[in-house]
């Protein structure tokens, strides 16, 4: 613990910045926008099925612009392009309070989604990876306490602000807050470098000792075998997220009871991600890509049997278990193999796929629900898939952590 706060205080503009981005990047989550999704259908008359067909289009629209988008992050200093895409998500909330139209709404959607969950967080984790080498890790598990404290209280405070002011009001509050953070952002970045003299003068190259441009990195046979086990933790996290009311319902449980068990799964996550962020420095990246989603899989097992609340408890504390080991190996990964100097572009590649299988989650097993396979048997494959996954990491990382070896 000490060690931490000597990092914290000696690294804390920083760190803030991480921080604030990240909890600034709910304002384009789902688990925020969700909340007014009961006032968004009454208003624009949708049913269940239109809103979710809606929101699939937007997010994967956005994700698709994030290939391109995010390597911006290799050319700008985030006190600049920061601060351009949180005056474009502060003008996405106001468009949200302000638009009277179903085409107006995608194109809100597919705003927040891109500005918000897409390059808030893309540029806040890109950041981090390349102002920090050594304790990479740790840096990461510290920034992520912004996401998690967004993450724990915004959606209790917008549904409990909501029942005095109009849905609508909620938006332009959320609007002036990220406007009124753009000072504090700038202020804290006042010594930052450019992207291009931190590569020349603290670069952290890859495999062969090199820094990997983003062409050369999708062409590795690396990428593409991490790449599904990362996807897949939001493609079905998401899926379980939306359909807790059936689960509750198919289950016999009040979905107010279920509800009450997930804050456990949230204070699992916060507490994991700083043993991730400790254990990635001490132990290297490799061999937490082959646990990290064990966890997960048997947290499907649970669910699909749970006869009770308690055990549901016991899935959802795994899932916050390993949801520790998601929000800090990504981007390390992509950093340890493939170098920094290009980790903006390289990482926007993976989280525009990894932002498209949140969006294919819930459509893809709403329809094989509705097709008759049901939740149950859906959550033991799912389980199955994460240790297929991680299965077909394990020669491919070998092979890349030779080459690291000798590199060095």
């Amino acid at each position: 613990m000490n060690a931490y706060l000597s990092f914290i205080r000696d690294n804390a503009p920083f760190l803030a910045v991480g921080g604030l981005l990240l909890f600034l990047s709910s304002f384009g989550q789902t688990f925020l926008i969700a909340v007014f999704a009961g006032e968004i259908r009454a208003e624009f008359n949708l049913s269940n099925g239109d809103w979710g067909l809606l929101y699939m289009v937007a997010t994967m629209a956005s994700a698709a612009v994030m290939v391109f988008a995010g390597g911006l992050t290799d050319r700008f200093r985030v006190r600049s392009l920061g601060i351009v895409v949180l005056l474009l998500l502060a003008l996405s909330c106001l468009g949200m309070a302000f638009n009277h139209s179903v085409v107006g709404l995608v194109i809100i959607i597919f705003c927040l989604r891109l500005f918000g969950q897409g390059m808030t967080s893309h540029t806040a984790a890109t950041a981090i990876a390349r102002w920090f080498i050594a304790t990479r890790g740790r840096a990461l598990a510290i920034v992520t306490v912004g996401f998690v404290i967004a993450e724990a209280g915004l959606p209790i405070l917008s549904a409990w602000i909501k029942t005095f002011v109009p849905w609508r009001h909620v938006w332009v509050g959320f609007a002036c807050f990220i406007l009124l953070m753009l000072p504090l952002l700038w202020r804290l970045l006042r010594l930052e470098r450019t992207p291009q003299s931190v590569a020349k003068t603290d670069s952290s190259p890859g495999m062969d000792g090199r820094h990997w441009t983003r062409s050369q990195a999708i062409r590795h046979p690396l990428f593409w075998t991490v790449l599904p086990a990362m996807t897949l933790f939001p493609m079905f996290a998401t899926a379980f997220w939306f359909h807790q009311v059936h689960f509750a319902e198919i289950k016999g449980w009040s979905h107010v009871a279920l509800v009450a068990v997930f804050p456990l799964g949230t204070f699992t996550f916060m507490a994991s991600t700083f043993v991730f962020g400790w254990a990635i420095d001490r132990f290297g990246v490799s061999r937490l890509l082959l646990i990290y989603l064990l966890p997960y899989s048997i947290a499907f097992i649970i669910h699909a049997y749970a006869p009770t609340i308690a055990w549901a408890a016991l899935g959802v504390i795994l899932m916050g278990l390993a949801g520790g080991g998601q929000s800090t190996l990504p981007v390390t990964t992509w950093s340890t193999y493939f170098g920094t100097a290009h980790i903006g572009s390289i990482k926007a590649v993976a989280t525009a796929v990894m932002v498209l299988g949140s969006a294919i989650g819930p459509g893809l097993s709403g329809w094989l629900i509705d097709v008759g396979v049901g939740w149950e048997t859906q959550m033991l494959i799912y389980a199955a898939t994460f240790v297929i996954a991680t299965a077909g990491m394990i020669v491919p990382l070998r092979r890349a952590d030779a080459r690291l070896a000798a590199t060095a």
